[in-house]
């Protein structure tokens, strides 16, 4: 039998004294033993220091990564207060003379990831109305065209008949601060939007304004409204990720990058003042990665 390492050894004595010393219920400190323990083997797996040895930048990453991992803001604080704990102990005992933990950041100062769909939920939300109704055929319009271009809910609805250049394949969106950007639209959008417009748009609208896109009154359809769309082609599409316009936006961001398109025309086309707001989505694509490698590789 494999002897317990040594962090192992004085992470159970510390855990110890925290029920009997400091009467800590045992599910408080069922929860320290598995915060610690996850810290303790992921530094092990990764052949550099130990627990016991650990640096401030191996606590940070460590910390980055339970939040890459979908891990919730509360049970991170937790996390969080048990490293803490565990290493002013080391300190008071004498096992550390210094503290690595002392400058960890909270949860709450983190930026979480946005929620993306995969490509197969995509196909299934577009897929999702009922495009023998004309309100079918306008909501797949909409879709498609809101995941070919990545617009906002704001621009979306927003949308006139001018702003339209679908016979060149693309529109022009006005987006924050009225900055005007020139976006390409898909082949697929392309086609459904004109089906929208030839079929559906003159009953609909009876020529009383320009927005392109009108609810089941003729009026032009509000954020509201397009929220609750999404919501029910949602449902019916059985994706289980809650889903919304910006949802979609992001999900157009990260699979182009996915399928090799340039973070600088990335920018452009959601219409982002600063490259930093783009690069959000190199994080989400580096996640997915590591968890298909997690999930396939035979040695992760």
């Amino acid at each position: 039998m494999t002897p317990a390492p040594p962090w192992r050894r004085v992470l159970d004595r510390y855990l110890e004294s925290l029920e009997v010393e400091r009467g800590l219920s045992r599910n408080t400190v069922d929860g320290y033993r598995n915060d610690l323990s996850r810290l303790g083997e992921a530094l092990a797996k990764k052949g550099g220091r130990d627990l016991l040895a650990a640096l401030p930048a191996d606590l940070s990453a460590h910390m980055r990564d339970l939040q890459r991992q979908g891990l919730s803001p509360r049970s991170s604080a937790r996390a969080l207060s048990a490293i803490r704990g565990f290493y002013e102990n080391l300190v008071t005992v004498g096992e550390r003379k210094d503290n690595p933990a002392v400058n960890l950041l909270p949860p709450k100062l983190w930026k979480p990831l946005p929620k993306v769909l995969s490509e197969d939920e995509v196909e299934a939300l577009l897929a999702a109305p009922d495009v023998g109704t004309p309100l079918g055929l306008r909501d797949r319009a909409m879709l498609e065209l809101l995941y070919a271009t990545g617009l906002r809910v704001s621009e979306l609805v927003g949308l006139t008949l001018p702003q339209l250049r679908l016979d060149v394949g693309f529109l022009i969106a006005f987006g924050k601060g009225s900055k005007e950007r020139v976006v390409p639209v898909g082949e697929q959008a392309e086609m459904w939007v004109k089906r929208y417009l030839q079929e559906i748009r003159p009953e609909l609208a009876r020529g009383r304004h320009q927005t392109v896109f009108a609810n089941k009154d003729g009026d032009p359809m509000s954020r509201v409204g397009f929220w609750m769309l999404i919501k029910k082609h949602g449902l019916k599409a059985g994706i289980r990720t809650e889903i919304s316009p910006h949802v979609l936006r992001h999900s157009f961001a990260t699979h182009l990058l996915e399928h090799g398109a340039d973070l600088r025309a990335v920018q452009t086309m959601l219409g982002h003042a600063d490259i930093s707001t783009t690069q959000i989505y190199t994080h989400i694509h580096q996640q997915r990665l590591k968890s298909l490698y997690d999930r396939f590789h035979p040695r992760s």
